[in-house]
């Protein structure tokens, strides 16, 4: 204030005192000169602040870019030099004579002319980064004010209610039953993911340079292989899953771990196949079989993409480690409080009523709450603690299992930075190579391809795990996700569009919950003694109403 009186002083005696002008302010900017002759000393602090506005918004632009640049400077760097750390040229290739055109089309054959791939570097978790930052950590104290907020009001509900404390955990305990079978379950097919592929591949890779039968070798392996990963990863888990009627969270252990132990397995053949075919086409090139320690830590690593080795962090943090398993387990039950205060109550009560559309609006708008939380509590509790726990055990140094998907302005950059970990398989092994077999002439159709092994996949685990077949999120998956995928897609930047993405994945999840809920209840209140094949197609929501109506 002092400063400011004191240039208004200075300028009312430098400005010379002239009548009979009139009021002007030219089209420079200049200040504005009265009929007295004296300038506007408001006016001339405030156009000072305008300009030094206008210069501190152009400091931060400036600095925001120039870091930008220096960002993506580094990171080009780091993977230029990691490449070429992994894939040093070796001498025996420097001093080999030159192929023959035969041999250069047999090596074309044998391996698709891809680029180097997922190149794998240590760097943390992006949350874990955030939450260096009071104020994004804020973010995560209000969840966990929000969870102690559901404790209290559950037990204040069962007292008032039954007059007592109730802490029985019953939906966890029926969620998760069978515990010992599902253990038991999951070491035989981690057994069998272990020695039967690593077998095959090793028999395979031992006799392929010395066999004069190649091709026939490789049918006879990949038979074998494939009639495994049918019957030993396919048909076995889910035989034992049905037929034992395991609870939901028991099915899902064992239907997860199916998937992801067939994903595995497909990464390990598909990345070693290729060099021992290469090897044994080009004499230069030493025949590598990855020991059998190498694929067993790969089983165990938080990624789906083989590598002989992956950068290592020099020690292992346990007090990290125990961290994320309690958030995990927080989160656990957090999501049982979300169910128990937010779901059942409502869920109910939906079967009783007439399946129309007004039912269907009310339940949906009523389950976005819900649904979000489960959406966000499974994120957090798998791609981010469960994942970086065993990473940090394993001491893995690649924990970027996400991206920053929460600013995606396009549902093309949501899928890709949602589950980094999922979409770096489906690119490296489903997109590129169908690009390879099609001659790169069809992108759309291999992006449609993707879309449709995904929302397949998806459905499956939903229908064993539920006990029924209700493809809501596979026509959710195939026609709104395809769309949106096209229209809301990268070249879309404004802000707005980032406030489009959130209302669809709310609507969507509420839509999930609802609907699905729906269904789990009717399945119970109203079973089939003998249904047939069209009635375990026949969603049993639409019609439990009129049964219920017509048995009272």
């Amino acid at each position: 204030m002092a400063s400011e009186e004191g240039i208004a002083l200075r300028s009312r005696r430098v400005v010379p005192k002239t009548s009979g002008i009139m009021d002007m302010e030219g089209s420079n900017g200049n200040p504005r000169i009265t009929s007295n002759g004296k300038m506007d000393v408001e006016e001339v602090i405030s156009k000072k602040m305008q300009l030094k506005m206008k210069v501190e918004h152009l400091k931060a632009e400036l600095m925001k870019q120039l870091d930008s640049q220096v960002d993506e400077f580094v990171d080009s760097l780091i993977e230029e030099s990691a490449s070429a750390c992994l894939d040093p040229p070796s001498v025996s290739s420097v001093f080999s004579p030159p192929l023959s055109d035969k041999e250069r089309n047999r090596l074309r054959q044998l391996r698709p002319p891809q680029e180097q791939g997922k190149l794998f570097m240590i760097r943390r978790s992006l949350l874990d980064e955030l939450f260096e930052v009071n104020h994004i950590r804020t973010i995560y104290h209000m969840f966990i004010a929000l969870l102690i907020l559901f404790i209290l009001s559950t037990l204040v509900v069962d007292f008032l209610d039954q007059g007592r404390l109730v802490l029985d955990f019953d939906l966890l305990v029926y969620a998760f039953g069978q515990l010992p079978l599902v253990v038991s379950t999951w070491l035989c097919m981690f057994l069998s993911a272990l020695v039967v592929p690593y077998g095959l591949f090793h028999l395979w890779a031992s006799h392929y340079h010395m066999s004069q039968y190649q091709t026939l070798l490789t049918v006879l392996v990949g038979a074998f292989f494939l009639l495994y990963q049918a019957l030993g990863l396919g048909f076995f888990p889910t035989f034992v899953v049905l037929m034992n009627s395991f609870p939901p969270a028991s099915r899902f252990i064992i239907i997860l771990e199916q998937v992801r132990l067939m994903m595995k397995v497909h990464s390990f053949m598909r990345e070693n196949v290729p060099r021992v075919m290469t090897s044994a086409c080009d004499k230069s090139t030493p025949l590598a079989i990855p020991q059998l320690t190498q694929y067993l830590y790969f089983l165990f690593a938080p990624t789906l993409v083989y590598r002989d080795s992956y950068p290592r962090n020099p020690v292992i943090r346990w007090g990290y480690v125990a961290t994320k398993f309690l958030q995990v387990l927080g989160c656990l039950f957090y999501a049982y409080y979300v169910f128990v205060r937010l779901c059942i109550p409502q869920y109910r009560s939906t079967n009783l009523q007439v399946f129309d559309l007004r039912v269907i609006v009310l339940c949906v708008f009523n389950s976005i709450l819900p649904g979000v939380l489960v959406f966000f509590l499974a994120f957090y509790a798998f791609l981010h603690c469960w994942l970086n726990a065993f990473a940090e055990m394993l001491r893995f140094g690649d924990r970027m299992f996400y991206k920053d998907w929460w600013n995606s302005t396009s549902f093309a950059n949501y899928y890709r930075t949602w589950n980094v970990v999922v979409h770096d398989w489906l690119y490296n092994y489903v997109y590129r190579d169908f690009l390879w077999m099609s001659g790169k002439r069809f992108r759309a159709a291999a992006m449609l391809f993707v879309f449709t092994i995904s929302a397949v996949v998806h459905e499956y685990i939903l229908a064993v795990c539920f006990g029924f077949f209700y493809p809501v999120l596979f026509c959710l998956f195939m026609c709104f996700g395809m769309v949106f995928n096209f229209i809301v897609h990268d070249r879309r930047k404004s802000p707005i569009w980032n406030v489009i993405m959130w209302c669809s994945l709310f609507l969507g999840h509420g839509m999930l919950f609802c609907l699905y809920s729906q269904e789990w209840y009717a399945q119970r209140y109203c079973p089939l003694e003998e249904p047939s094949f069209l009635d375990l197609l026949k969603p049993r929501s639409w019609t439990c109403h009129k049964q219920m109506a017509s048995a009272l």
